[in-house]
């Protein structure tokens, strides 16, 4: 129905003219009728001259920094599918083969997930439309200085993945919306359906290994590590119900035999929600969470403290989080044997805060249903999948006494869900569908590009670090035409040196790529 609505109003906006346009962007955001309809908008998309042969066109990826290049490497290395016939299974050579690729990581927007909690959940969706288009542009700035007009010549994108857990609970709707009035064909997937899609297949697998023969009803647990953002939208318990009800109508209505296996789980999926503040921060060396220059406490942190709420380290739970305290990895303030103050200085000591904060969570909360999953809801979290791990194998050894603290709650074939994955098999399968993919054998090209302060801003509004001050960042209002940050080139004068590093250990496919073009 939403899309006969939308068709409905392209007509119109054809046959009638400015009555149209008034009648179909009732509902759309400003930056959205900007892109649209404002001809004199530094916004403005030109649609009417997209290319017309999208198939050599670069795949698009966004996210809020660098950790949507873990989804970049799952495209990179993707072989699921058979390159001539399409059809499942590896064939030994890359699915995305000759595809070129474009990049954005708006890190200086970044981080997206407090803007719900800062009560401006309309200027993230602003952002996230800017995003898609900057990589729908043929436009991009070379440095900071060019506000108003851009000299760098690059292609627009055949599709856009949002690469970003954030981005796609507040902004896909949006960017779908302003696709379909494009009329350029250009569709938009992001990670979320990804991340709920492949735990429910790894359920389904488990019950077809274990022969079971009609869909479990009894109780199962989720755990989802994400943003502060994502978690405020709901936007995996949503779509977690509403894809398990899906897969169960489908299977239905395929008039199950009463011997064959039924794989969607009927029973009740517990989701457990965890708002891991500061953890994408860290990967991304934001010093307002991490800054590995300082030895000694600042008033300027803004990760988690010592208290007693939810989202604070609790001193009783030290042993269990079992930080490392080398290498200024915790900063800290002692009066005799306690602690006064502990700020949290490596992105590894944030993942074993946050997924030991998760799983205490579910502990207190008294359920006994076993925890299957945790969903790696943001995608700078895979980064540190290492330590994650490292981290379940020590929870699972936990003891009070004779008790063990956590293992009951924890299911024998416990895994971590990376959405990263079922996000490139939609892409090829989308672009396979459209016809898209390019089909040619020359090397694969990465364009890529951060966000940076825009030149000539007041003092007062950039920190010491020449970032946007918080106040600033989260102080903004949508629909005007300020041009605070813009997309140039990824240099190495804006990466940090650790960033890049772990990319080179972790993502080699992007790394490569990447080191081509950096400067």
């Amino acid at each position: 129905m939403k899309y006969f609505s939308l068709l409905v109003a392209a007509l119109l906006l054809v046959s009638c003219g400015g009555s149209a346009e008034n009648e179909s962007s009732a509902n759309l955001s400003p930056i959205m009728k900007k892109a649209l309809y404002d001809k004199g908008s530094l916004f403005y998309a030109d649609f009417e001259n997209y290319p017309k042969d999208k198939s050599q066109l670069p795949i698009g990826v966004f996210d809020s920094g660098t950790g949507g290049l873990t989804v970049l490497e799952r495209l990179l290395e993707l072989d699921r599918f058979n390159n001539i016939t399409g059809e499942p299974g590896a064939d030994g050579i890359l699915d995305f083969e000759g595809e070129d690729f474009s990049y954005l990581a708006d890190q200086a927007n970044m981080p997206y997930g407090n803007y719900s909690s800062e009560k401006k959940d309309d200027y993230l969706k602003e952002l996230v439309v800017k995003d898609a288009l900057a990589l729908l542009s043929s436009k991009y700035a070379e440095n900071s200085t060019e506000h108003q007009n851009p000299k760098g010549v690059k292609k627009p994108v055949k599709i856009i993945v949002i690469a970003c857990n954030t981005a796609t609970s507040y902004g896909l709707q949006d960017i779908s919306t302003l696709l379909e009035l494009s009329g350029t064909g250009v569709k938009v997937i992001g990670v979320v359906n990804a991340g709920v899609n492949a735990f429910l297949d790894f359920v389904s697998d488990t019950l077809k290994e274990n022969a079971t023969p009609a869909p479990q009803s009894g109780e199962i647990a989720v755990g989802v590590l994400a943003t502060v953002g994502t978690i405020a939208s709901g936007a995996y318990e949503r779509t977690m119900g509403e894809l398990q009800k899906e897969r169960l109508e489908a299977k239905e209505a395929a008039h199950t035999t009463a011997g064959e296996v039924l794989l969607p789980y009927a029973g009740k999926i517990n989701v457990v929600n965890y708002g891991a503040a500061g953890f994408a921060e860290s990967v991304d060396m934001e010093p307002d969470f991490v800054n590995r220059s300082l030895k000694e406490t600042r008033d300027s942190y803004r990760g988690p403290k010592l208290g007693e709420g939810e989202n604070d380290i609790k001193p009783e739970l030290l042993p269990i989080y079992n930080f490392h305290f080398g290498n200024s990895d915790v900063l800290y303030k002692k009066s005799g044997n306690e602690y006064t103050e502990i700020q949290l200085n490596s992105a590894a000591n944030y993942a074993r805060f946050h997924l030991v904060s998760l799983f205490e969570k579910y502990r207190q909360s008294g359920n006994t249903a076993k925890m299957k999953a945790v969903i790696l809801g943001c995608t700078h979290y895979p980064f540190l999948l290492d330590t994650l791990k490292q981290v379940m194998s020590e929870l699972a050894e936990v003891k009070v006494g004779d008790n063990y603290l956590y293992r009951d709650i924890i299911a024998p074939d416990f895994t971590f869900i990376d959405p990263a994955i079922y996000t490139a098999i939609e892409c090829y399968n989308s672009l396979r569908q459209d016809k898209l993919l390019a089909l040619k054998t020359t090397d694969t090209k990465l364009d890529a590009y951060i966000s940076v302060p825009a030149y000539g801003l007041p003092f007062e509004k950039i920190d010491n670090e020449g970032n946007l001050t918080y106040d600033f960042k989260y102080g903004r209002e949508i629909g005007t035409e300020d041009v605070t940050t813009l997309f140039v080139p990824f240099s190495r004068r804006y990466i940090n040196s650790d960033n890049l590093k772990r990319i080179e250990a972790r993502l080699p496919y992007s790394y490569k790529l990447i080191n081509e073009i950096l400067k």
